[in-house]
C-alpha cells in the first residue's frame, strides 16, 4: 500500500464498487425523500418545471440527505451503499476515523468532483489510491478488507 498507515490487511476501493455504493445510497435517499416530497406537495411536484418547488423542498431534497451522509459517515464511517461492500472511509494519512472537518470538506468537495462532467469521481479509475478529488480535497481514502485467497487457507 501507498500508506504505511493502511494496513496490508486492506485494499482500496475502486470506481466500480464506489459507484454500486453511490447508486444504492441514490436509491435509498430518493425512497425517502420523493414520497415525503409528493405527500407535501401533491401529484403538483412531478408536473412542475419548476427545479425547486419550496421551502420544504430544499429541507427535504438537499438539507436532510446531507445531514443524514455527515451522521452515516462520522458514526459508522460509510453510508448504507458502502456499508454493503464493507466499505469505509478513513484519514488517508493515519488510516484512522477522519475528522468532522475533514468530513465536511469531503461532503461539500462532492460538488467539485461534479462539476466538470463527474471527472472528480471518475478520477478514482486512474488513481493509484482511488481517490476521488472529494477526497483528495478531504485529505481521505476509501477502504475495504483485502480479500482472502480461500486455496491460501489450505496450504
Amino acid at each position: 500500500m501507498a500508506n504505511e498507515h493502511v494496513s496490508s490487511e486492506m485494499e482500496y476501493v475502486g470506481f466500480w464498487l464506489r459507484a454500486w455504493a453511490t447508486a444504492i445510497d441514490t436509491f435509498l435517499i430518493l425512497a425517502v425523500t420523493f414520497p415525503l416530497l409528493v405527500f407535501i406537495y401533491g401529484k403538483s411536484y412531478v408536473e412542475s418545471s419548476a427545479i425547486i418547488k419550496g421551502p420544504m423542498d430544499i429541507l427535504i431534497s438537499y438539507v436532510l440527505p446531507a445531514i443524514a451522509i455527515l451522521i452515516f459517515w462520522k458514526y459508522r464511517s460509510a453510508t448504507p451503499g458502502k456499508m454493503i461492500f464493507n466499505a469505509i472511509i478513513v484519514d488517508a494519512k493515519t488510516g484512522g476515523k477522519p475528522s468532522n472537518v475533514q468530513l465536511i470538506i469531503r461532503y461539500f468537495a462532492y460538488f467539485i468532483s461534479m462539476i466538470p462532467l463527474f471527472l472528480g469521481f471518475f478520477w478514482i479509475a486512474f488513481d493509484k489510491r482511488k481517490q476521488a478529488w472529494h477526497d483528495k480535497l478531504a485529505k481521505t481514502v476509501v477502504i475495504r478488507p483485502r480479500k482472502r485467497n480461500p486455496v491460501a487457507r489450505f496450504k
